[in-house]
């Protein structure tokens, strides 16, 4: 009786201890390391827009960029709201303790990505591939029917040692427990998958469940 208590406390504890905080203070990119040739800008109303720079690159140009945080997380909890254009595609990043380093420049290499190493969550506005919003790309194939195409759309990601799931909209689209052989922390990432990428982030929340160990 007395260690089940104990138990409880603990647990009370945990919980007490855990609490929703902003992962993107709306004013500037403090806490967040970009990666690759990614333009990133906090607008007027605190929300964050990426793109790239055509005038710069070649339309062409396969590489992807992303925009990390410089901190490292383990079990979590994540909320963020996005958009992006006709035929976007975007995604969020975990686990990828190489940081997209094969993502962009003379590195690149498209066997080499975060969703080879970590983990990519999909994110797509018609996007021409069998991986649609909320997919855990390479593993896991969301349902579809609970999108706003074209418009602002709030994703939910909760994220275990033993489990990852995606709510989209308040709708449980994905679960996949994922592969055992890969790292169960590391950074959190927003993509830019390609130069015509232009995609908008808002009120990205996130609540730690188990801190990752230093």
């Amino acid at each position: 009786m007395i260690i089940q208590r104990l138990s409880l406390l603990l647990l009370l504890a945990t919980a007490a201890n855990s609490q929703t905080v902003d992962l993107f203070n709306r004013k500037n990119l403090d806490g967040w390391e970009v990666k690759g040739d990614g333009v990133w800008t906090v607008m007027k109303d605190g929300t964050l827009l990426g793109q790239r720079d055509l005038a710069k690159n070649a339309k062409t140009d396969p590489n992807q960029s992303w925009l990390y945080t410089k901190k490292e997380f383990g079990e979590f909890d994540l909320h963020l709201e996005w958009w992006t254009r006709l035929g976007g595609n975007s995604g969020v990043s975990l686990r990828d303790q190489t940081r997209a380093i094969h993502s962009f420049g003379a590195q690149a290499d498209p066997k080499n990505t975060p969703s080879h190493i970590g983990y990519e969550i999909q994110i797509s506005n018609g996007y021409k591939d069998q991986y649609p919003t909320g997919s855990l790309y390479l593993f896991e194939v969301a349902k579809t029917g609970f999108q706003i195409d074209n418009d602002w759309n709030s994703m939910d990601i909760e994220s275990r040692n033993d489990i990852i799931r995606v709510k989209l909209n308040g709708h449980l689209i994905m679960q996949h427990p994922g592969d055992p052989k890969r790292s169960k922390v590391g950074p959190i990432g927003l993509q830019l998958h390609d130069m015509s990428t232009i995609v908008m982030f808002r009120n990205i929340r996130i609540k730690e469940i188990a801190k990752a160990k230093p």
